[in-house]
């Protein structure tokens, strides 16, 4: 992907999470999508709705990260073994020590927006597609993960609609923003005149 596709599609992303943010911050209520959501999975039983929430726990995604980075070095491709590791720790320490207390969103006493379970999950995916050979089959099983994640997440309680996609935007911006400052600028081609 080109370092502008790339950039275009980290501020796109970067803008959809502060508007959502600013929609929804100070706020301590589900919205009317919010509720719908929950209404829509609350026939789901608890032990199903735990394993649709595993992709988004650390001990899966830490060794998946080590995994992935591994591969990388052993291709000799250090460029995205750091993109494997600082992609997702650049996004959770920005979203837990910088967006969450500045969305000042609250569901049971914790502060939810944008979603830190899915910001995990989102820049290991978004990594994945961006390293894989075969970007279309990782984007929908990506986004297939996702959505059972985001099920788990809103049947367990854990998140509101609204927060799972602000925390995609979000991780989807860092992923893609880190990946475009270590993509190399194309020469310009050679001038004929």
């Amino acid at each position: 992907m080109s370092r502008r596709i790339l950039t275009v599609v980290a501020l796109a992303c970067a803008l959809a999470a502060l508007a959502l943010g600013l929609v929804f911050a100070g706020g301590r209520s589900p919205s009317g999508l919010d509720s719908a959501a929950a209404s829509g999975v609350s026939g789901l039983g608890h032990d199903l709705l735990d394993v649709l929430v595993l992709p988004t726990e650390p001990y899966v995604l830490l060794p998946a990260i080590a995994v992935i980075a591994g591969i990388c070095l052993y291709r000799r491709r250090k460029t995205d073994a750091l993109l494997a590791v600082a992609g997702p720790a650049v996004a959770v320490a920005l979203n837990t020590w910088v967006l969450k207390p500045l969305f000042d969103r609250w569901k049971d006493g914790t502060l939810v927006y944008p979603s830190g379970h899915t910001v995990s999950l989102v820049t290991v995916l978004v990594v994945l597609v961006l390293l894989a050979r075969w970007k279309t089959a990782a984007a929908v099983a990506g986004v297939v993960l996702l959505g059972c994640a985001a099920i788990g997440m809103i049947g367990l309680g854990y998140h509101y609609l609204t927060d799972i996609a602000g925390g995609t935007f979000f991780g989807t911006a860092v992923v893609t923003g880190l990946r475009a400052v270590v993509t190399p600028r194309r020469a310009p081609a050679p001038s004929d005149g």
